[in-house]
């Protein structure tokens, strides 16, 4: 049976992981789904962000090397990842689809952990998963289960006109003003991210998400495929 640890960026990966993962990658095999903090909880004189790969990377390969029976990924957001990760500041990939420039991340991280592991490291060991933009854009999936998870059905109609200006949750674009959480935050001041975050996602569910986020889809079969190969 297969073990999986996932590196995640904050308290409210972490929540998705244990909450809603979890119980769901059970059934497909795994025997421990578990989560491992690479954000500022797990290194508190940091201020915001993720810690730099060199430190991402060696608690990967550790884990790795450690477990030699287990697979590991990582549930990360491109726009908090410091300019050191693998591909993080190739100027190449603006022009590229979400989905296409996450992949191209992708790709760079498993490169450089392989390396690291060495010529007989098995690279279905390592699935990264990166999200172009912050956990939050993945509730959009479903507008009006996020309002009831949140105690306000009144702003679901709020929420899904956020979501009908993008062809994907996945989408919806970040920066200090219309980052997925600041629109949310626009409609619902009070919003809480950690619990109220993953609350939705629960009422959500797995099904909706992989529905409506391709990328987020791809990455979850892959896990789901794994135990069988």
């Amino acid at each position: 049976m297969t073990r999986l640890l996932i590196h995640v960026e904050d308290e409210t990966e972490e929540g998705f992981v244990n909450e809603v993962l979890r119980g769901h990658l059970y059934n497909f095999g795994y025997t421990v789904v578990g989560a491992s903090l690479l954000g500022p909880a797990r290194q508190r004189a940091r201020r915001g962000g993720i810690v730099s790969w060199e430190i991402a990377r060696q608690r990967i390969v550790n884990h790795l090397k450690e477990d030699i029976g287990s697979v590991s990924s990582t549930m990360v957001d491109y726009y908090g990842m410091p300019n050191d990760w693998p591909g993080r500041a190739n100027p190449f990939t603006a022009a590229m689809s979400v989905s296409d420039r996450a992949e191209e991340i992708e790709d760079a991280l498993l490169q450089d952990v392989s390396n690291e592991m060495g010529a007989d490291f098995n690279p279905n060991r390592f699935i990264p998963y990166v999200m172009m933009h912050e956990f939050e854009a993945m509730l959009f999936s479903d507008c009006e289960a996020f309002g009831i998870a949140i105690g306000h059905s009144d702003l679901s109609a709020g929420f899904q006109a956020v979501r009908d200006g993008f062809d994907s949750p996945e989408d919806i674009d970040d920066s200090p003003i219309t980052a997925p959480s600041k629109r949310i935050e626009s409609l619902m001041p009070t919003y809480q991210k950690p619990t109220m975050g993953v609350r939705a996602a629960q009422e959500i569910g797995l099904d909706a998400i992989r529905r409506e986020c391709p990328h987020f889809r791809e990455w979850l079969g892959r896990l789901e495929g794994l135990p069988n190969q």
